[in-house]
């Protein structure tokens, strides 16, 4: 199915996205090449990727950094979208821009095995609203929007093989005030549940080790309180919409077999059975965004089962 995207959305004309797709098509298709993506999704540079870029270059503001989330579940391509983007903004409108994972932000495994003994023992896996560093998140968008010409804002990062964050040494620099944040995340621009939908379990997880429900009401607080700190500044919320819950073990299987080769030696991996318990800790707020995010999201990219987007709906 060939996307098109709607000319009422474009600040530029079609004769000048031709001339700016000129500019940037070796460049886009280097970057399918070095992101080890198929040749086919050169086509997408005209009715997705480049119109998409130029959409969120129009409504860039001159007073901060215009911050997009980027919500999609486990496998939906997040992070290939913010490279392509990255490289458009940069390459096709000269504008800078800085990409964080709220995967990024993850607490330290010390600081999550406090919360397993303080509160509850799932805290320990990382993934849901309470596992996060939201306060780093909050000062990393503080210091990008009032960075100077030539300031260094470091970017955290974790390592998912180790399951910790990473040293601070190893973190990426980020030079000047960006005009775009591209901030991605499985949960990003989430809301809360209302109280009544945590009564019942979604799962063997949350009926096995959270009977009680205080583990998901934790993670449901978490969501209607701190995380807003960095949810509520969102200027333009994108969603990559998988087919559905069924997907997402499939593609998180994927990936994981990506972060096998990706880190052959001393990778710490999950069989079959250790995956499936991990995706279940996912499933219920997944399953709430599946709900309730289209209807308010300025974009949603619908996915099919290829993983591939098949349809776009601007609000």
């Amino acid at each position: 199915m060939s996307i098109i995207w709607p000319e009422s959305h474009l600040p530029v004309t079609v004769k000048e996205l031709e001339y700016i797709r000129s500019r940037v098509d070796f460049g886009f298709v280097q970057m399918l090449k070095k992101l080890k993506l198929p040749s086919d999704l050169r086509p997408l540079l005209n009715d997705l990727y480049l119109p998409l870029s130029a959409w969120l270059a129009g409504q860039c503001r001159t007073d901060h950094p215009q911050l997009v989330g980027i919500n999609g579940s486990q496998g939906s391509g997040k992070s290939t979208l913010c490279h392509l983007l990255k490289y458009l903004l940069e390459a096709g409108f000269g504008l800078k821009s800085c990409v964080l994972s709220i995967d990024d932000l993850y607490l330290t495994h010390a600081e999550r095995q406090k919360l397993a003994e303080d509160i509850h023992p799932l805290l320990a896996t990382r993934g849901v609203p309470g596992t996060h560093d939201v306060c780093l998140g909050r000062q990393v968008f503080d210091r990008l929007a009032n960075a100077a010409e030539n300031s260094m804002t470091p970017i955290p990062r974790f390592n998912k093989a180790s399951d910790d964050r990473s040293p601070e040494t190893d973190w990426d620099r980020f030079c000047g005030r960006p005009d775009l944040i591209l901030f991605e995340g499985w949960c990003v621009g989430a809301r809360p549940q209302p109280p009544q939908a945590l009564e019942q379990p979604v799962n063997q997880l949350e009926e096995q080790e959270d009977p009680s429900g205080l583990w998901r009401s934790y993670v449901n607080q978490q969501l209607a309180g701190s995380y807003q700190d960095i949810f509520g500044p969102i200027d333009l919320l994108l969603m990559l919409k998988v087919p559905g819950w069924q997907q997402v073990y499939q593609w998180r299987s994927k990936q994981e077999q990506q972060l096998i080769a990706s880190n052959p030696i001393g990778t710490r991996t999950m069989d079959d059975q250790e995956l499936l318990r991990f995706i279940m800790h996912y499933e219920r707020l997944t399953r709430h965004q599946l709900l309730e995010m289209p209807g308010r999201a300025d974009l949603v990219m619908q996915l099919d089962t290829t993983q591939r987007i098949d349809s776009l709906k601007l609000r």
